[in-house]
């Protein structure tokens, strides 16, 4: 569980948190969460995410459960950077569709005093470590891995396995696109058949 970093208020620095996981396994409902909760102490938060991810709204972050938070979208991460000066708190939406100068992007806001949240999908549609996502988990000071549930076995689903033709590694979509399963059926449905 987090824990607020509360500890030597004279040395303290920033941070950065990390949750990740699998499509609709609720990374932007705790994301949400915890930006309220900082907007609810006082704090100054500015929210990101990227440009491209239009699929709710073109500004707002939106969970799957359309609990929304106002939001800055960005074509790149320097503009967080740029954005970010005055706050206390920033969060990132979507981490996974920035290039890898989000890592050196939010460990400079951390490094300067600020708690950075960040969500994104840890692995793509073929399983393999997605974008940016493994650095940031290792340079974060807490990672949370958040799951959905397997429809078809009702166990942890971490695998977001594409339904949908395509080929393209960032493809937009819901329900229609992509479905959370388990490692077995993953094994079965994606491992298996691209031996054949």
């Amino acid at each position: 569980m987090f824990l607020e970093n509360t500890i030597n208020h004279s040395k303290q620095s920033g941070w950065m948190e990390v949750i990740c996981g699998s499509m609709f396994s609720g990374k932007t409902e705790e994301l949400i969460r915890r930006l309220r909760r900082a907007e609810m102490a006082g704090q100054n938060v500015e929210i990101f995410k990227p440009k491209l991810d239009t699929r709710y709204s073109d500004e707002d972050v939106v969970s799957h459960n359309q609990n929304k938070i106002r939001s800055t979208a960005v074509e790149n991460p320097s503009e967080i950077l740029l954005l970010a000066s005055n706050c206390d708190v920033v969060g990132i939406d979507e981490a996974q569709f920035f290039d890898e100068s989000i890592v050196d992007i939010t460990n400079q806001i951390a490094n300067s005093g600020i708690r950075v949240v960040i969500a994104g999908l840890d692995m793509d549609f073929l399983g393999r470590p997605f974008g940016p996502m493994p650095n940031l988990m290792a340079t974060a000071e807490y990672v949370t891995k958040v799951h959905a549930i397997c429809k078809r076995t009702g166990n942890l689903a971490n695998y977001s396995m594409r339904i949908s033709q395509g080929d393209n590694l960032v493809e937009l979509g819901e329900t229609e696109s992509y479905e959370a399963v388990s490692r077995r059926v993953f094994i079965d449905e994606v491992l298996l058949k691209k031996k054949k």
